[in-house]
């Protein structure tokens, strides 16, 4: 039962996102399935929802494995010759694609203000080149690796596709964030590794529909990120708002909104409010402190009652892959377990 109503929330989400995201921009028709499944996993069917509809009819119509294919993206059309080897990620989402899909990249950029990768993906980079940051990529060192595929997204790096299709295949999804596991599934059909893919995503909703079962209850959940300069209330169009609605947990009506997210101010953090808090920093210069621990803070209900939690921001709001949501989810389930 709970499957069945967070798979209805998300087709109507879907729904509703196709307006949001038109402005994207289309792409070519293809036969890529772009809804919500339920069927046996077995017989090959999707277990998984997506939330994207643009960014899912992205792809090849190539049969799975096979080369070389032509591959539609956010920029056009490329052609892959063979199956890639040699990958050059440019950005979080895209390593942790690559990596779930059992490929280790030759190259990727860090993000930007950051000294390091991921710390849950780090022991899965020794020796992976750096080719500069996500904003300020070096376009030498990446056409030294010699690359057979370059994964990224045409919100981070639209006016370098020219220069990077020159080095290597370049392939870009729309953008990063709320269409994670579309663009998973476009970085596996550039690989070659659809039905992996596949499986992999079934796995997550399997765990996410665990996840459900193991919480009593129906509590609404309330995302807070402090950044700087603002703070943003996280809604349905986003990493984490997707992963919630997955295992069919209800937010308060400020954030069950079909965007990114809602900003409030430490005046009028209230708005926070909620069954259950998660909230997190991005960046150093915040004013988490100051917020969590003044009144208004104190006053919401999570709070007095000891259910407003930090979690980690590394995996909660910038993973944007398999690897990171399935680290999401144990943590929901260890945070929202039956008492």
């Amino acid at each position: 039962m709970h499957k069945l109503r967070h798979l209805g929330r998300l087709t109507a989400a879907a729904l509703l996102v196709t307006f949001t995201v038109a402005a994207c921009g289309g792409a070519a028709e293809s036969t890529r399935d772009t809804g919500s499944g339920n069927t046996d996993v077995a017989t090959g069917g999707r277990l998984f929802a997506t939330a994207d509809e643009e960014t899912a009819k992205l792809g090849s119509e190539a049969e799975p494995g096979r080369f070389p294919r032509v591959v539609t993206h956010a920029l056009g059309e490329t052609e892959i010759a063979a199956k890639p080897q040699r990958v050059v990620v440019l950005d979080g989402g895209e390593l942790d694609d690559v990596l779930s899909l059992g490929l280790t990249p030759v190259g990727l950029a860090s993000p930007e203000g950051a000294a390091e990768q991921p710390s849950y993906l780090a022991d899965r980079l020794a020796g992976v080149a750096d080719v500069g940051t996500i904003n300020n990529l070096d376009l030498e060192a990446i056409g030294a690796l010699r690359p057979d595929l370059i994964v990224g997204s045409k919100l981070r790096a639209d006016k370098m596709y020219p220069q990077l299709s020159a080095i290597a295949p370049t392939v870009f999804s729309i953008r990063p964030g709320f269409p994670w596991k579309e663009n998973f599934l476009l970085v596996a059909d550039a690989l070659g590794e659809e039905e992996k893919a596949e499986s992999v995503l079934n796995a997550y909703q399997t765990r996410a529909d665990e996840v459900r079962d193991s919480i009593q209850g129906d509590p609404s959940i309330s995302l807070v990120r402090f950044m700087s300069g603002k703070i943003r209330l996280y809604g349905n169009l986003s990493f984490i708002g997707v992963i919630l609605q997955d295992v069919g947990l209800r937010r308060p009506p400020v954030q069950d909104i079909e965007e990114l997210a809602a900003e409030v101010s430490p005046e009028t953090i209230t708005e926070a409010d909620g069954d259950r808090i998660f909230y997190s920093s991005y960046g150093r210069e915040t004013d988490e402190a100051a917020v969590v621990g003044g009144p208004l803070w104190s006053s919401l209900t999570a709070v007095q009652q000891g259910r407003a939690v930090a979690v980690s921001d590394e995996t909660w709001f910038l993973a944007l892959g398999p690897t990171g949501a399935m680290l999401v989810l144990d943590d929901l389930e260890r945070l929202l377990a039956r008492q």
